[in-house]
């Protein structure tokens, strides 16, 4: 669908958008009753066997398989193939670079659908036996739209892809623009080499067939594989999802929140306290300690504080004669007003 609408072919990627929310939501549905069946068991390594108790809902999910795998003439085969052949029609190294990643994509799409089929239907049973005494189908609430999203999974590509992405069709009106620098829906029907045509779909094929051998036919390929040093760290590197997660955890994760915890204790308790109100009252409680430690009740020094106040507002009273300052001018209120608040305060604390 991003692919899609990278390449400027909206049609397309609503076809795809609508196409694909059939057998995804298939599939996902599907899932859940296998979950549901197994007491929430969600490990499919503790699965296996599911065919002979679950006939239903492995049809289900080999069909939403299937048409996500861009099987000819199911659903997704109309969109996502075209997807393809449009990113190779644009004769640009992004559209080839675009169409190679697309056509492997398609290849590991199919590897792992298959492998999931294997290891969850086609395996031998893989857990305790109570558990598999209580396995049933869905209900048919969940049944009925099972079947409904399997026959669109099936028939809505072939019955709808000529009113949307067909050559000519008018069915999205003006609602959508497509240069005309971006149209490449002629080359890709009717120009594009056979052998780029059904690179994908073999691609796919050879995926679901690798998948099958390695996890349904020949289990030991996984356990040869892993009894050799080299086996074992691309066991281990696939196993760790390419430590993709090790890696997020910690340069980005790890960053951050050491990041979060200096804002927390730097700016937020410090410089925010500091210059906040905790910050304020705690410097005005302090400055107001030093002035009443100031009252030593010594006659000649409340004189000479006197005095010194007073000459103080005097300067900044008379300030805008004595100096030609226009922005002094402009505050010598703001500054009497200071002035006058801090001499208040003083003479309070002398009182008190």
């Amino acid at each position: 669908m991003v692919l899609a609408i990278g390449l400027s072919q909206y049609n397309v990627a609503l076809m795809h958008t609508l196409g694909h929310s059939f057998f995804k939501a298939l599939l996902f549905l599907a899932a859940g009753g296998v979950i549901h069946s197994l007491s929430d068991q969600q490990d499919i390594r503790k699965m296996g066997g599911l065919i002979k108790f679950l006939p239903f809902t492995y049809t289900i999910i080999l069909i939403g398989s299937l048409s996500l795998l861009a099987t000819p003439w199911l659903t997704g085969f109309y969109s996502k193939d075209l997807i393809l052949e449009l990113a190779y029609g644009a004769y640009s190294f992004s559209g080839t670079y675009a169409y190679i990643l697309g056509s492997i994509t398609a290849g590991l799409t199919a590897f792992y659908s298959f492998r999931l089929i294997s290891l969850v239907f086609l395996t031998v049973p893989n857990n305790i036996k109570s558990v598999y005494s209580n396995t049933h189908e869905a209900n048919i609430l969940v049944i009925i739209p099972l079947c409904i999203l399997a026959i669109f999974s099936i028939f809505f590509g072939y019955i709808f892809s000529d009113l949307f992405v067909g050559v000519g069709t008018d069915f999205f009106g003006n609602s959508l623009y497509i240069s005309p620098n971006n149209i490449s829906i002629v080359e890709a029907e009717f120009s594009l080499p056979i052998l780029i045509k059904l690179l994908p779909a073999l691609l796919s094929l050879l995926g679901a067939t690798f998948a099958l051998y390695i996890y349904h036919l020949n289990p030991e390929f996984i356990i040869e594989l892993t009894n050799t040093k080299i086996g074992r760290q691309i066991y281990t590197f696939l196993n760790g999802k390419y430590f993709f997660d090790v890696i997020y955890n910690h340069y980005i994760i790890a960053l951050g929140l050491k990041i979060g915890y200096t804002i927390s204790k730097v700016l937020d308790r410090g410089v925010i306290e500091l210059v906040g109100p905790y910050g304020l009252s705690t410097a005005l409680n302090k400055t107001a300690l030093s002035i009443s430690r100031s009252d030593n009740r010594v006659i000649s020094t409340y004189s000479t504080y006197i005095i010194f106040n007073t000459l103080c507002l005097i300067f900044i009273v008379f300030a805008p004669m004595l100096i030609n300052s226009s922005l002094l001018f402009e505050i010598r209120l703001i500054i009497i007003y200071i002035a006058s608040s801090i001499f208040v305060l003083y003479q309070n604390s002398i009182t008190s």
